[in-house]
């Protein structure tokens, strides 16, 4: 196992703030070895389960088709020993892929996204603010794409705390879209039970965890099964449509591979500490209450070791 790519939980970002920073252009979109296991899940529930992982209003179509022309023209020049153009498709090296780029259909975010690692989220401006537009969402972080498609975001942010609608935060974030002139990231972590990559929950079912007493971890054994999910989030304005595109790129890395990190003692101990600095609600939305002690418990051992 490699190194995790972020460590978001190392005191460079802190949890439950909006932490947007300017990213540069040549790194909107990554790209790693796990590229051929993440659009095999793509297809699979694409497959299995389309309504549930794409949803777009009517009118969207357009700028649907903008997201795929410069997600295509990004990828051909940023990684083109990967992604090559031949006959108005775009295959992908090592992955025996070839996306059909010039007549995507009906769908362009559906093609656009089987070409890349990362969910696309099309946020549009309305009389309510910037709502949920359309979205290619295979690996939510503890939310379904259905139950937010058409909300405001401050409706779709509900759940987190102090981000509902009437937050300041809600404000915040409300006036940075409006303001949107370059290509800006942000982080988030949170910890589950296993390497799923699709991890949806509802709200309803978000609520219900928070009462769990019982450990999330099989066994309440969190070396054996805690795994780190790391978002790292970016939001662009799309030159035409005035759209934003939110895009959702999700790394997951088991709890006990910072054992072997060179940094390990450091990373540790932050993450330890963010935990520890967590509230009631705070820990109730990530569903740590239940565990946070025993994952305190496990890195500060780790923070010995090393």
């Amino acid at each position: 196992m490699t190194d995790p790519t972020h460590t978001p939980y190392d005191g460079s970002s802190k949890p439950f703030a909006i932490g947007l920073k300017q990213a540069e252009p040549r790194d909107w979109i990554e790209l790693d070895g796990h590229l051929e296991a993440y659009l095999a899940e793509k297809d699979r529930l694409y497959a299995e389960i389309p309504d549930k992982v794409f949803v777009a209003e009517p009118g969207t179509k357009q700028s649907q088709r903008e997201v795929l022309d410069l997600l295509v023209a990004h990828l051909t020049e940023r990684f083109p020993e990967t992604y090559r153009i031949e006959e108005g498709r775009c295959s992908i090296a090592g992955t025996g892929r070839s996306i059909d780029v010039q007549n995507p259909g009906d769908s362009p975010l559906v093609a656009a996204s089987k070409l890349v690692q990362e969910d696309l989220i099309l946020m549009r401006r309305g009389d309510d603010g910037w709502r949920l537009a359309a979205g290619s969402l295979c690996f939510p972080s503890s939310w379904r794409l259905t139950e937010k498609f058409g909300q405001p975001i401050d409706k779709i942010h509900g759940p987190v705390p102090d981000f509902g609608p009437g937050t300041r935060m809600a404000e915040l974030i409300a006036r940075m879209f409006d303001k949107l002139a370059v290509l800006v990231e942000r982080f988030n972590w949170s910890i589950q039970a296993d390497g799923s990559l699709y991890h949806p929950l509802s709200d309803r079912q978000r609520l219900a965890r928070s009462a769990e007493t019982e450990s999330t971890f099989p066994g309440a054994d969190v070396a054996a099964h805690a795994f780190i999910r790391v978002e790292r989030q970016t939001l662009r304005k799309l030159p035409v449509s005035g759209d934003i595109l939110f895009t959702i790129r999700i790394h997951l890395d088991p709890l006990a591979v910072l054992a072997r990190h060179e940094d390990s003692p450091r990373l540790a101990a932050s993450f330890a500490d963010q935990l520890m600095n967590l509230d009631r609600q705070q820990l109730d939305y990530k569903g740590l209450a239940a565990d946070r002690d025993r994952l305190v418990g496990f890195l500060s051992e780790m923070k010995k070791a090393g």
